[in-house]
């Protein structure tokens, strides 16, 4: 009896292993002319996928935005293929780059080159090299993702644009850079719910360059980073992140946004708590300040985010913004942290400030935070 239901569970178990292939296969889309290789290994980032294919064919698919494949330089667009793909013929080399997250993963891999054109001008960056490029005219300003200089953009020959999802509150812009023929690939990192998952679509663009060893090395720095404070003890110290705007209400970040993910994985834990899930379409959030004073006067710890109206020197900065943070605790403790304007652009630094929020928490002794300084 025990022998027969060995062998029942052991068949099973077969059975199992056996068909799961099966089925992934047959919802691998297939390549004319191309066999498939295999699929890019992720860790966190849940957005997108890559699958390699024979002869330097790469498929891309990124969640809700489409499939797009990537032919080599001297391949040629295989026959009977999808109309749902869209074709990016290396070597891309003239992008006109418009979602700002992506400029330091291209930094990362050496791609600042490949592009030409930016959405961004020379004083909204924040990455050197990006401002650099700007200047000496190897780059150039082509207009914001919902004003777009068309005629510019075709002249300089532009074969593809990456933009962030702010595109589709202008879907006719994306059309029309599509009937000119240009593709348009839009990126979602910032849908990504984990940090780290953000850092990883390096390797998406490590893809599209073939740099993917370069991609895998500086992902890989960021993910130990992670690793190494896996082991620590949470240090129960409440945190909170968060601006003033220009009519004095206060942006927090949602209680599941990657932010407040951060603070966790550092060892702290993000107030105020209730600020409900992340949709995805908005990771912040207002309050007024009487109940953000309720919620956060007795956080241990305060980030002020100063991305939006710039970062904080002293108390007397902050004090103008709202006097009632005199009465929070992390400021009568002097517990008070303000974060550098590059932190938002600098996608490859994740690791790093969770590395910088952990030795807040922890107070340990380190000669420079690399994304914050102390208010004193």
């Amino acid at each position: 009896m025990k022998r027969g239901l060995r062998r029942f569970i052991s068949g099973l178990f077969f059975a199992l292993i056996c068909t799961v292939p099966v089925q992934a296969a047959e919802e691998r889309v297939e390549i004319p002319g191309h066999e498939f290789s295999h699929s890019m290994e992720l860790s966190y980032a849940e957005e997108f996928s890559v699958d390699y294919y024979e002869d330097g064919y790469k498929l891309i698919t990124i969640e809700e935005e489409g499939k797009f494949l990537v032919v080599p330089e001297k391949g040629t667009v295989p026959e009977e293929l999808g109309k749902d793909i869209t074709i990016l013929q290396q070597p891309l080399d003239h992008i006109y780059l418009v979602a700002t997250s992506a400029m330091d993963l291209f930094r990362a891999v050496d791609g600042i080159e490949n592009i030409r054109l930016s959405g961004t001008k020379e004083d909204g960056w924040y990455i050197q090299e990006a401002k650099d490029a700007l200047a000496s005219g190897d780059m150039v300003y082509a207009g914001k993702y919902n004003a777009p200089d068309y005629e510019l953009i075709l002249s300089e020959g532009c074969d593809l644009a990456v933009e962030s999802t702010m595109i589709h509150h202008n879907p006719e812009v994306k059309e029309k850079l599509e009937q000119f023929g240009i593709p348009v690939l839009v990126e979602r990192s910032s849908y990504e719910s984990h940090p780290l998952g953000r850092t990883e679509w390096i390797k998406l663009y490590g893809a599209i360059l073939n740099r993917e060893e370069n991609a895998e090395e500086v992902f890989r720095e960021q993910a130990e980073k992670l690793e190494r404070l896996s082991s620590e003890k949470n240090t129960g110290k409440t945190v909170a992140f968060f601006y003033i705007n220009s009519v004095g209400a206060v942006n927090v970040r949602k209680s599941s946004d990657y932010v407040s993910k951060m603070i966790e994985l550092a060892g702290g834990r993000y107030v105020p708590e209730d600020t409900g899930a992340n949709d995805s379409a908005m990771s912040t959030m207002n309050m007024q300040m009487e109940e953000f004073y309720a919620k956060a006067k007795n956080a241990d710890y305060i980030i002020y985010n100063s991305t939006i109206d710039g970062e904080l020197s002293g108390f007397s900065e902050l004090f103008a913004k709202s006097s009632l943070l005199k009465d929070f605790k992390a400021v009568k403790d002097g517990n008070v942290w303000c974060t550098g304007k590059n932190l938002f652009q600098e996608s490859t630094g994740l690791g790093t400030m969770i590395e910088d929020i952990h030795a807040m928490l922890t107070e340990d002794s380190v000669e420079e935070f690399t994304y914050m300084h102390k208010i004193k």
